[in-house]
């Protein structure tokens, strides 16, 4: 499995830093929804799904948080701890998230508003699915990466 970190180029200076999220500049897709994860145990599982056509971006602004991904060729473990990296994840990919320092915070841009109907929380189906082949489309990459 090909894992898609995206670098965010920082901004700052003695004040401070600043990165700015924009489509098609360092996210490629149309951002309808915004969420944040905080607070969360670090013995608690988060995740354990895939989206059909939903995709996102996932960064950590503070903390870290260990993903496990799998898009259907088999499961791949990868650390999230830097908020100057995103990490793509597309459609199709199922989702585990878990090893949350205390302090985490973890925002996800998504292209699709919620909707229940496109999760899929049985990781069978989800292998049944994925390996049908009915999931090719891709998300275009980033201008500029």
């Amino acid at each position: 499995m090909e894992i898609e970190r995206i670098q965010l180029q920082m901004h700052g200076d003695d004040r401070g830093m600043l990165i700015s999220l924009e489509k098609d500049l360092n996210v490629p897709f149309d951002i309808r929804r915004v969420y944040y994860l905080f607070s969360t145990k670090c013995d608690v599982h988060r995740g354990m799904h895939a989206h059909r056509n939903l995709n996102q971006l996932a960064v950590t602004v503070r903390g870290s948080v260990t993903f496990l991904l799998d898009d259907g060729s088999g499961p791949c473990k990868v650390v999230l701890d830097d908020p100057s990296q995103g990490l793509l994840l597309r459609r199709m990919v199922w989702r585990e998230m878990y090893d949350f320092t205390q302090d985490c915070v973890l925002m996800v841009l998504a292209d699709q508003f919620y909707d229940p109907a496109d999760y899929i929380t049985d990781y069978d189906v989800f292998l049944r699915e994925v390996h049908s082949g009915a999931y090719q489309a891709e998300v275009p990459a980033c201008q500029g990466l």
